[in-house]
């Protein structure tokens, strides 16, 4: 390979970009070469261009602070892996992380990926039955772990159950029982002879928490990291000598969109605040010390920081800003563009892929709208329960098409040991999301809900992600959950259980505010019959909302 006129155009090396008249991407084609490995073929060869180069700046809520160059990843990396082959971690093993937002996450990962070792993050979030569940599917074979809080300690109760680990190394503490990795990465050798691996070698794996069901495990190969330069690119617009931030635990996937190697293929810092209890003016505290250029978070993140008081801090070093995850209502877009002059440009993807619908870098984005289909997925289509695409206007399910022998860069390999469940999801020549939505005459998707959250009542097919959306919108609505329930005389009807703020009180005409708020927001149709108001939704441990278990309750099941 050549190298690169300038480092920010590194990425390059790897893909074939086209545009239309306006600029925007239009065409995408990734390059991968066989022996493609993320750690050596990106972190070590910028380092090797310039080890210098800032990749990430970290810091946390006790005022500690860590710069990391290309050149300390490259080093600290190498390092971790000579530890983790130490003790006995090889080629296709699987180990977890479970590492919250310390910067031990990285060089961890991308040791695990010299290695070519599976790295499964998680949440700390997670007890006892969690991990061994997890642990025996994924047949772990390691673990490094936060020192704090109870998680060493459900991972010592799940190992009296399960005897796989070879090694429990522990970060930023110590335990008895656990080997410290803070301690034995200093003292490695920083010398590291490359592991041979291929671009299909198993890189990265995450569970993911369905509404119904176990959690299932979603396998990627090298190609995955590719696939997310569109991600940092063309979305996230990163600039090269800037700082960029996305809102994550490391324990999600949404880490690996904004964390790691979509950014580092663009050779721009990442932003990492280590922080306990998400705090508003926290954060903007740091944006405005650290001059994050780019931002990233879900609709939640910015309601919150328009509730803080944006006009506070000075927040005008961020150039461009990028939401997905949940319902965006138009308040929040327009009073975070009232005091920053930037407009929110939505984007969607799952576990499993990619970005595969965004408002890209040039477009104008429409409120609400998910956006247009990825240049990575040029095949996306929506289509109706024969998998027939479905016109303008007409809501369908999200698909990727993937004919025979052709296998779409950044789509995942399956989910681990369970054939049943991605032949379920991945038939017929294509990837179905479970996602609907509608395409409006411009191109432009709008989000509906899970194919087993539309509700079908009175002879229309209604989407709980409209009618949530607008509940968000009033001062009484603190969360919400929009599912069919039964009725004896039109078969299902629309319910809303709401979780109140703390300045209202359940009653019967705040139940009628709401539904004739609905009305007067959307079609009429599709208002709230039944209000039910209650402490909390139930929920899965990544925070989705459990639907399910409502209309079960609903139906007599529960």
């Amino acid at each position: 390979m050549t190298e690169p006129l300038q480092i920010g155009d590194f990425y390059k090396r790897f893909c074939r970009e086209g545009f239309d008249q306006n600029g925007i991407l239009n065409y995408f084609e990734p390059v991968v070469p066989e022996t493609f490995n993320f750690a050596y073929d990106v972190i070590d060869e910028i380092a090797r261009l310039q080890p210098d180069r800032r990749a990430m700046v970290w810091c946390n809520e006790a005022g500690e602070e860590r710069v990391f160059s290309f050149g300390d990843l490259k080093r600290e990396s190498d390092k971790a892996a000579n530890v983790l082959a130490g003790l006995g971690i090889r080629k296709d093993d699987k180990v977890m992380l479970i590492l919250k937002r310390h910067y031990q996450f990285w060089t961890a990962i991308l040791a695990l990926h010299k290695l070519g070792a599976t790295a499964i993050p998680a949440t700390h979030l997670l007890t006892e039955k969690d991990i061994l569940y997890r642990f025996r599917l994924a047949g772990v074979a390691g673990i490094v772990c936060t020192a704090e809080g109870d998680v060493t300690r459900f991972v010592d109760e799940a190992c009296k159950e399960y005897d796989g680990l070879k090694c429990k190394l522990v970060a930023r503490g110590e335990k008895p029982g656990w080997q410290s990795y803070d301690r034995l990465v200093e003292e490695a050798d920083d010398h590291l002879e490359r592991v041979p691996t291929t671009w299909d070698t198993g890189m990265l794996a995450y569970f993911t928490s369905g509404t119904t069901g176990y959690p299932k495990l979603v396998v990627h190969n090298h190609t995955y990291s590719i696939g997310h330069i569109i991600t940092a690119r063309h979305w996230h617009n990163v600039d090269p000598d800037g700082l960029h931030l996305t809102v994550s635990d490391t324990g999600w996937g949404k880490a690996a969109w904004g964390k790691l190697y979509g950014q580092w293929l663009c050779a721009a810092g990442i932003f990492v605040f280590d922080f306990e209890k998400f705090n508003a003016g926290a954060l903007m505290s740091q944006i405005e010390k650290h001059r994050i250029t780019t931002f990233c978070a879900p609709p939640t993140i910015y309601r919150f920081l328009v509730k803080e008081g944006m006009q506070g801090y000075d927040l005008s070093s961020i150039k461009y800003a990028t939401t997905a995850g949940e319902a965006l209502n138009p308040e929040v877009f327009n009073r975070f563009k009232e005091y920053t002059g930037l407009e929110l440009m939505e984007g969607f993807g799952q576990t499993e892929t990619t970005l595969t619908l965004g408002n890209l870098v040039g477009s104008r984005p429409k409120p609400g709208s998910m956006g247009k289909p990825s240049p990575l997925y040029p095949n996306l289509a929506l289509v109706d329960e024969d998998g027939n695409d479905v016109p303008a206007g007409v809501v369908g399910e999200i698909v990727v098409r993937t004919p025979e022998g052709k296998r779409n860069v950044g789509l995942f390999d399956g989910y681990y040991r369970d054939e049943a469940l991605t032949h379920e999801a991945w038939h017929d020549g294509m990837y179905h999301t479970g996602d609907t939505a509608w395409r409006d005459e411009d191109g432009y998707f709008w989000y509906v809900g899970r194919t087993d959250d539309v509700i079908k009542s009175s002879g229309y097919r209604i989407g709980p992600f409209e009618i949530e959306s607008v509940l968000m919108e009033h001062p009484a609505v603190l969360e919400c959950a929009i599912t069919g329930a039964p009725d004896p005389v039109r078969g299902v009807v629309v319910k809303a259980t709401i979780v109140l703020t703390s300045n209202y009180r359940p009653n019967d005409d705040l139940k009628k505010e709401l539904q004739n708020y609905v009305k007067h927001q959307t079609a009429p149709y599709k208002y709230p019959r039944i209000v039910e108001f209650v402490d909390e939704l139930p929920k899965t441990i990544s925070g989705k909302i459990r639907r399910t278990e409502i209309r079960a309750r609903d139906m007599g099941k529960k």
